[in-house]
């Protein structure tokens, strides 16, 4: 898997920038071990390290240009001079010719560096959907980039002062989202963007973004057949080059098809790996086995213990280069590493078949809320909202008590509605952090950031809307960096067929309605693989990989102590209040297991990152 890394505009010599380079590198392989190609002179380095089908790299003259991942042209001419050239040298070509606005023909999962070492002029990029994160930092006279914040921090001149609005975020959105990153000096980049540094001025563009075509007429018939080759297409792409292959299975619509499709694609049962829990609502490896059970593929199966949570709790923090608070991380890692010690050398992931076509509950729920809005809005907002509001305020009678909250939740516009339930704000921002931390903290920062992305998306309809918002903070912020470092740690690559430039395409033109059908969720995806999946899979209720970490804690003693030691040390870095840290140990986690346990395992997990990063 790997990376790449580098920098322009500074150093004293070839060997002691070659020394730094190396040390960089080191990071980027230090679980995977690929091999790395690496270019220094006196002011500059360009690393990359990956598989032989994942490394692309090229030097010519005065230019460097070295790209990770399965990059293609959208011109089939370009494509076909790939073959014989390599895609680095015809990446070149072009970037020579047509300066930055190549990258807008660029297509695959990929980070892209092409570097003028003369002139230091520097054009980085990363793929439409973000599906791997790329950071920059400029420094004194030049720019330091990486897909690696540890890896970009071993260089001399990284700033690595923590932010204390990344903490923040962290808490807010249990991880921190771009283009933000935990040290106040470094950015990331957004999917779709890129970078051009030249004469020591950089500026950020938007290359693609979201083009949504509500109003195309095709038939059911005409879309169902152009779903279904696509479906085949993209995974026999995500597969090409590799010789073992396998892929996650949670039981999920999403896994359940990919795991189907790589059936039909290579001709032989596909191997497929799922984790179970020993806690009630928790296990869904009944569902896992329907599907396995189907497709009559080669199953494997693997039940996580709290003692596996203790033990990868280390690995986990110190993978994440930054606060990551996703838990299933860790179920993710089990589920890798079992593939890894089978042969695998590819996992598939079935992320983003939700995000593409209407799958997340709060789709409906939101729909649900959105029918308030159809009321005319002077009788809503001057009627029917404030007296509503206030005479059924405190009622203990259920049935108006649900109107109250319907009406209350549904008068707050989008897309702060959906943060209704967000826990930071469920306890209280001046409750969790001490004032001198909040002093440093723009706490209105996160709602600004969500409207901002929510609102720009050309789209008149809310699921739209909602998909595109969820591209970013769903995918590329949380969901990907959870599934691609735990693939990393595991030392097993990962694709995502679902995030198929054409899949995605093909997301876009789909009208509205055949992705959720009034509260109906995936409405079109269901119905095209009615007769491909089985009927237990396309019925059930959606699940994951879901850790039962606050119930576990109640009960097993290691991670009691485990966390208990983590949140007294982090008393001491005076962020958090430390009347709230005893309150969520001594008596918030007996209420309710589940929902605090999730606050507990956001604080073990940034003194974890923290521990990790000064090691």
């Amino acid at each position: 898997m790997s990376g790449l890394c580098g920098w322009v505009g500074y150093g004293h010599s070839i060997v002691e920038n070659q020394q730094i380079s190396e040390s960089m590198t080191q990071v980027l392989t230090r679980f995977d071990h690929s091999r790395s190609q690496i270019y220094v002179d006196e002011h500059s380095s360009i690393a990359i390290a990956a598989g032989e089908q994942q490394l692309h790299y090229f030097c010519k003259n005065d230019f460097v240009v070295g790209i990770w991942g399965h990059p293609k042209f959208s011109n089939d001419t370009l494509n076909q001079l790939s073959f014989s050239q390599g895609i680095a040298s015809v990446l070149l070509d072009q970037w020579v010719s047509n300066g930055p606005s190549v990258i807008e023909g660029l297509l695959g999962e990929f980070i892209c560096c092409l570097v003028n070492i003369k002139s230091h002029e520097t054009l980085i990029a990363t793929d439409r959907m973000g599906t791997r994160p790329l950071y920059y930092q400029i420094l004194g006279n030049g720019l330091l980039f990486g897909t690696s914040l540890d890896a970009m921090m071993r260089h001399p001149l990284a700033k690595n002062e923590i932010s204390a609005q990344g903490i923040y975020d962290y808490i807010y959105f249990h991880m921190v989202p771009g283009s933000g990153t935990i040290y106040r000096e470094s950015k990331r980049l957004f999917p779709g963007e890129y970078i051009y540094y030249k004469n020591g001025k950089l500026t950020t563009e938007c290359y693609w973004r979201a083009q949504f075509k509500e109003n195309e007429a095709q038939s059911f018939s005409e879309l169902k057949q152009s779903f279904i080759s696509l479906l085949h297409t993209s995974v026999k792409d995500a597969i090409a080059g590799y010789q073992h292959v396998g892929a996650f299975l949670s039981g999920g619509t999403d896994s359940s098809t990919i795991a189907g499709m790589l059936q039909e694609v290579t001709g032989k049962p596909a191997k497929t790996y799922s984790i179970g829990f020993d806690a009630p609502g928790y296990d869904e490896m009944d569902y896992a086995r329907v599907a396995a059970r189907h497709f009559s593929t080669n199953h494997h199966e693997y039940y996580v213990t709290p003692e596996d949570v203790a033990a990868a709790i280390p690995q986990i923090a110190a993978i994440f280069d930054q606060p990551f608070g996703n838990a299933s991380a860790i179920p993710t890692f089990y589920c890798a590493q079992m593939a890894k010690r089978d042969g695998i050398e590819l996992l598939l992931g079935g992320d983003g078949g939700d995000e593409l076509f209407g799958g997340n509950v709060r789709y409906a729920k939101q729909y649900v809320f959105s029918l308030y809005e159809r009321i005319p809005s002077a009788l809503r907002e001057k009627i029917i909202t404030p007296l509503a509001l206030s005479a059924l305020s405190g009622t203990n009678i259920n049935l108006l008590r649900k109107i109250h909250s319907y009406i209350s939740q549904a008068s707050i516009p989008m897309p702060h509605r959906m943060e209704t339930y967000n826990l930071l704000m469920r306890y209280g921002y001046q409750n969790v952090f001490t004032e001198d931390f909040l002093l440093n903290v723009d706490i209105n920062e996160p709602a600004s950031q969500t409207d901002q992305t929510y609102h720009k998306v050309e789209t008149s309809s809310l699921i739209n809307r909602m998909l595109a918002y969820d591209w970013k903070y769903t995918l590329a912020d949380n969901d990907l960096p959870k599934v691609t470092k735990a693939c990393e740690l595991a030392a097993v690559d990962i694709a995502y067929p679902f995030l198929n430039n054409e899949m995605v395409s093909f997301s876009e033109k789909l009208r509205p309605e055949l992705k959720l059908k009034k509260t109906k969720l995936r409405y079109f995806f269901k119905e095209a693989l009615r007769d491909f999946l089985p009927v237990e899979i396309i019925t059930k209720q959606k699940h994951g990989f879901g850790l039962p970490f606050g119930v576990w804690l109640q009960e097993n003693k290691l991670l009691q102590t485990h966390a208990a030691d983590c949140l007294t040390d982090l008393k001491n870095r005076h962020i958090f209040r430390v009347d709230f840290i005893d309150k969520i140990l001594g008596q918030y986690l007996h209420q309710h297991a589940s929902y605090h346990g999730t606050m507990v395992w956001l604080l073990m997990m940034l003194e974890c990152w923290y521990k990790q990063r000064s090691r």
